[in-house]
């Protein structure tokens, strides 16, 4: 939606501008701001819907049991920035909220406009816990898989070693 706003804003700015010789001074202000918006909301969407950019060859060369645990890592990494980039992006709001600034302008608060990495940084943290859940999961139901199977080769091996299938058992 957020993208849609700012290939409308820009298309009609282009317009003004050009046709109409009449440039607007808030498109792109409002444009900026979207995209701010856009970046932060979409980066959790990214993670939930499993589609974000990633170089994948070396988790490819990994045996399938390993793959859950190299993204739990890598999940973890993304968390534990996520948690440390909170508090200040916190700060960086009530900075915004105690100086009253608005943006010039659109002449909105821009503690609304500066929340933006706040509740991204929340929403991407709540998404990738999500995420290494999944994965933990993922690895327990390998990890179990492994093991039944591996105790089943052993005890098929061991009952064909010890002469139980000369006696028709």
């Amino acid at each position: 939606v957020l993208l849609l706003v700012i290939a409308f804003v820009v298309f009609f700015q282009v317009i003004a501008r050009y046709v109409f010789n009449s440039p607007l001074s808030w498109s792109d202000e409002l444009a900026r701001y979207a995209l701010v918006w856009s970046t932060f909301l979409s980066a959790s969407y990214c993670v939930r819907q499993r589609i974000s950019i990633k170089i994948d060859q070396f988790q490819n060369s990994l045996p399938e049991g390993a793959i859950p645990w190299v993204k739990m890592i890598r999940h973890t990494f993304v968390f534990v920035f996520c948690v440390v980039m909170i508090p200040y992006a916190w700060t960086y709001v009530s900075q915004a909220a105690f100086n009253g600034s608005t943006s010039p302008a659109l002449k909105i608060p821009m503690y609304f406009l500066q929340s933006a990495p706040l509740v991204g940084f929340i929403l991407l943290s709540i998404r990738v816990a999500e995420a290494w859940y999944r994965e933990f999961r993922a690895s327990r139901k390998y990890l179990a898989s492994s093991l039944k199977n591996s105790l089943k080769d052993k005890f098929s091996l061991e009952d064909t070693s010890d002469g139980m299938e000369d006696q028709g058992v």
